[in-house]
């Protein structure tokens, strides 16, 4: 049960720091998009897209306290499976990364959200994605 519930905290705290950027907060922002070297943003993205990523961050959290039965969502249990094998290998992906501006084979090395990336935001995502699997395939 550790390891959905792990998930399922670290889920709620990414998708309510993308809630409050996308009712206007400014905490970390900065250190939460890819530049170039030169400083420019690889995204700039609008309320729209950042309320759809903290919606499904959010739903993938919920998907992990079905599955320890700590919640009961009105969907399949194969729909519970197949997510979270999809949860985890979102976020493998996301630690391999772009090769240019995130994850452990960036390009793009020397700035803030690099460093970041690499100290912080990339082992994490190996972390959520290591325990999806297990989620998955093991309980």
């Amino acid at each position: 049960m550790i390891f959905p519930l792990t998930n399922t905290l670290i889920l709620l705290a990414i998708s309510g720091i993308h809630f409050f950027w996308a009712f206007g907060g400014c905490w970390g922002a900065d250190a939460a998009i890819p530049t170039n070297k030169d400083g420019k943003k690889a995204l700039n993205p609008d309320i729209f897209a950042t309320l759809i990523v903290a919606f499904g961050i959010l739903a993938m959290a919920l998907l992990h306290l079905e599955k320890v039965q700590m919640l009961s969502l009105p969907i399949p249990a194969w729909i519970n499976t197949y997510g979270l094998k999809i949860i985890a290998g979102i976020f493998l992906l996301r630690a391999i990364g772009d090769f240019r501006y995130v994850g452990f084979f960036k390009k793009i090395k020397n700035t803030k959200f690099a460093n970041l990336d690499t100290k912080y935001y990339s082992p994490l995502c190996l972390l959520l994605s290591i325990n999806a699997f297990i989620s998955a395939f093991y309980l």
